[in-house]
């Protein structure tokens, strides 16, 4: 009886794993390939055939002619999508605070004749510390920097920053956002 029972356990064991190991994600994948592909692949932006970002993951953008997204959380380098997490850093951490104040003085650097308060997300990270989007605040605040370096009108910029806009999610859940890759690579084909 006892070898009935094992026997039958590795059998069950080798019929599950081959269901749930194999037959299922291939399935699965197979799905993903043919009805969401761009998804299933990373939702990756291409330029001259070849990917150079994804609209699911931030970009470091320091040059102050492009919209600078919310800073990375993920180490040892910025943006690494397989270290994804917050910093687990509270309001009154030094490191949190220190962190907060370089990119509150880069953004200063970058803009000293800009004395709009600075939106939040510009100088914090977000949970997962990859967010690609910032605040329609955000965007707004770069707005009269990167005209003036461009050589736009701000009004050109605003029209670009509402092109990009993407509304709460059912109409109802979250804030309007911007994708910082998708509205700076637009701005590099933006012709005045």
């Amino acid at each position: 009886m006892f070898k009935g029972q094992i026997k039958q356990a590795i059998l069950i064991f080798i019929v599950l794993s081959i269901i749930t190991g194999i037959i299922y994600p291939c399935l699965i994948t197979g799905i993903a390939q043919v009805f969401f592909l761009n998804q299933a692949n990373g939702s990756l932006i291409y330029r001259s055939g070849k990917p150079i970002g994804s609209v699911l993951i931030g970009q470091a953008f320091d040059d102050p002619k492009y919209f600078w997204g919310r800073i990375s959380a993920t180490s040892p380098v910025s943006f690494n999508a397989a270290s994804s997490s917050g910093s687990n850093l509270g309001p009154s951490n030094p490191v949190l605070l220190e962190a907060v104040k370089a990119r509150i003085k880069a953004l200063r650097i970058a803009d000293p004749d800009n004395t709009i308060p600075i939106p939040v997300d510009l100088v914090t990270s977000s949970a997962s510390g990859l967010d690609p989007h910032i605040s329609l605040a955000a965007a707004y605040y770069q707005a009269a920097r990167i005209a003036r370096l461009r050589g736009l009108s701000q009004d050109s910029i605003k029209i670009l920053i509402t092109k990009h806009t993407s509304g709460r999610l059912f109409g109802l859940i979250g804030e309007p956002v911007i994708n910082v890759l998708g509205l700076n690579l637009e701005l590099d084909s933006y012709k005045k």
